[in-house]
């Protein structure tokens, strides 16, 4: 696949999303990065928001096949990777195990409402998440590729929710905040949506044309000033350091762990993967800072301190932008 050819499957499936999604121009862009990017997101927002009808379209638009798990506090890791059961062969008397694929089988997954579940029942994701593969009673059930978890998270209410642990949340490329749409976006949203019509949404890609994406965002080249940029960010969020060391005065007063080693390939990964999708053949320092928000703030930990202040992660990547010089 050419750049062009990737920019021109990027545009389309834009197009299809927009046929079923009005606005959140700026949520379809972050989405599209971390797919492209062969990540994972985590979708922040109040219910109502179409979090649910955006992945079914992505999925739709592709061609892939795609499940939605509603997770609840009784939801058990069998009811997500699968189960194993004994069947007898009536003629012959034979009894054999077979293995029964859950939901996890799929190309796009939809964990709706992810912390309202147990750690338990959560880490059944990570394997799959990581590996592209499910352990049952130690035999590896390989998944098909691509795989795309988007795990969404109602901010509003948090009785009876277990929050995620941060070696989880890492595991999300991007956590990405859906917010309430403009008037004149939600007066389009009632209009269309109280009628008999629904948009047709056309397949514009197969699965192995994402693939070949991916492999497409790796190869875009970013030079050793977006690197040493990317690199900055994340070491400048890190409490530990000092002045010296680049560290602004907000994150030592703020924060109590900073970002990993991860949170810097999410960063050069997301920097290439929105430079394909805008129909660049190089990442750019501009990128690296597009997509600083949705990379940091899953993955940067405030002290009681930031918490008495009111002070959120989005307002420490914030700082980080403003303290790290652009390479």
């Amino acid at each position: 696949m050419t750049l062009d050819e990737a920019q021109r499957l990027a545009s389309r499936l834009r197009d299809e999303l927009g046929r079923a999604i009005i606005g959140q121009h700026a949520v379809v862009q972050d989405i599209l990065t971390a797919f492209f990017a062969g990540g994972h997101c985590l979708l922040r927002g109040v219910p109502g928001l179409a979090k649910t009808l955006l992945i079914k379209t992505l999925a739709q638009a592709i061609h892939l096949k795609f499940n939605r798990i509603q997770f609840t506090p009784d939801l058990m890791p069998s009811d997500i990777i699968g189960t194993e059961v004994i069947e007898e062969d009536r003629a012959t008397g034979r009894r054999a195990i077979r293995f029964i694929p859950g939901p996890v089988f799929a190309n796009v997954i939809l964990a709706d409402e992810i912390n309202r579940t147990p750690p338990k029942t959560q880490a059944a994701l990570l394997e799959a998440m990581q590996e592209y593969q499910v352990t049952v009673n130690g035999i590896r059930y390989e998944l098909e590729r691509p795989l795309f978890v988007l795990a969404t998270q109602n901010p509003i209410e948090q009785e009876g929710t277990y929050p995620l642990p941060e070696a989880q949340l890492d595991r999300f490329m991007f956590n990405v905040v859906i917010d309430y749409p403009t008037a004149t976006e939600e007066h389009r949203i009632l209009a269309s949506t109280t009628r008999n019509e629904e948009p047709a949404i056309a397949p514009v890609a197969a699965a192995t044309d994402i693939e070949a994406m991916r492999r497409l965002v790796r190869d875009i080249p970013a030079a050793s000033n977006v690197i040493d940029y990317a690199l900055a960010i994340v070491r400048a969020s890190r409490p530990s350091g000092g002045p010296a060391d680049g560290v602004p005065e907000p994150v030592r007063h703020w924060v109590k762990w900073g970002a990993g080693p991860r949170a810097g390939q999410a960063l050069v990964l997301g920097a290439k993967s929105r430079a394909l999708l805008d129909g660049r053949s190089a990442a750019s320092p501009e990128d690296v800072r597009a997509v600083a928000a949705p990379v940091l703030r899953h993955r940067i930990l405030l002290n009681f301190q930031a918490e008495a202040d009111g002070v959120d992660a989005d307002q420490i990547v914030a700082r980080l932008l403003e303290a790290v010089p652009v390479a």
